[in-house]
């Protein structure tokens, strides 16, 4: 089997985790840069010329869009699927799970537990979303924020005032949503392939800094789902219609709440978490897939 790593960048830890995975089980892995492909498209004839060639020999591929090449990117994914290669995560679910708010609502409509969360379009009734989410502290998101940027702790209704109404005079579209006190700083990454639980990590963010990102400084251990985090995980890949998924949760008294669900997961922090060979997973995913 040939298969296509889509990737801007060959030295990134996921990107070569699975080059390396796929290589071991006797695959031809490549990787292409999405960013850089020509989509020829004529009547029942989608092509792909990359680098001084046509893609047509791929078997599958296995996405790997960043958030600021989601529209190109997700492009070169459907020319694929229109070329009948089969592809780890599918181009509309991924661009489901770009948009904060459709997923919200995809997922608010599964019955997935959520935090409390508000969208308005730049409205002035700042009070009225602010109290819809239990006042403060609440936490302040912008859509199109990534890896915890983005992202505000209004400790007072006055803060949260303030923050809401400088992203509506920027004309940035943001979301109100409820904090989660006991959470305590943490949140739980699922990971998700083809409908099974394959590892799981607690992210805890450093002292004084109520993101768990890794990218912002967070810690990560492994950890044990319980039953009803487990169903709420599967349930939440199931509803985006994410083959390979990250789902990120919070803690609450009242069950789990889910966050996000990613749909380019890194690998790193998982793999070295859990001890598990994720990779290796992803590659046995697309195995059963295309034979």
């Amino acid at each position: 089997m040939k298969i296509a790593v889509l990737s801007r960048n060959p030295k990134l830890y996921s990107t070569r985790r699975l080059v390396e995975a796929g290589k071991k089980r006797g695959h031809e892995v490549i990787v292409v840069d999405h960013s850089k492909c020509i989509l020829e498209l004529e009547k029942k004839k989608p092509r792909i010329f990359y680098n001084g060639a046509y893609l047509d020999d791929i078997d599958a591929i296995i996405p790997r869009i960043g958030a600021s090449v989601t529209f190109f990117g997700t492009s070169v994914v459907r020319q694929f699927e229109m070329m009948r290669i089969f592809s780890a995560v599918e181009s509309q679910a991924l661009v489901r799970s770009r948009d904060k708010l459709r997923s919200l609502q995809i997922l608010a409509r599964a019955g997935v537990g959520l935090p409390k969360t508000v969208f308005t379009n730049y409205s002035k009734d700042v009070d009225h979303v602010i109290d819809s989410v239990g006042g403060a502290p609440l936490v302040i998101k912008l859509l199109e924020g990534t890896q915890g940027l983005g992202v505000v702790l209004a400790e007072t209704k006055n803060a949260a005032s303030s923050v809401i109404e400088a992203f509506n005079g920027l004309k940035a579209r943001v979301i109100a949503q409820e904090f989660i006190k006991e959470a305590g700083g943490a949140d739980i990454r699922a990971f998700v392939v083809d409908g099974v639980i394959v590892g799981a990590m607690k992210r805890q963010g450093k002292e004084g800094e109520f993101r768990s990102n890794l990218h912002r400084g967070g810690s990560a251990n492994i950890i044990e789902l319980t039953d009803q985090e487990e169903l709420t995980a599967i349930k939440a890949a199931r509803a985006m219609g994410l083959g390979v998924a990250g789902v990120d949760m919070l803690q609450s008294s009242k069950g789990p709440l889910v966050l996000e669900v990613n749909s380019s997961p890194g690998l790193e922090g998982i793999e070295t978490s859990t001890k598990k060979d994720i990779a290796k997973t992803i590659i046995k995913y697309l195995e059963r897939n295309v034979e």
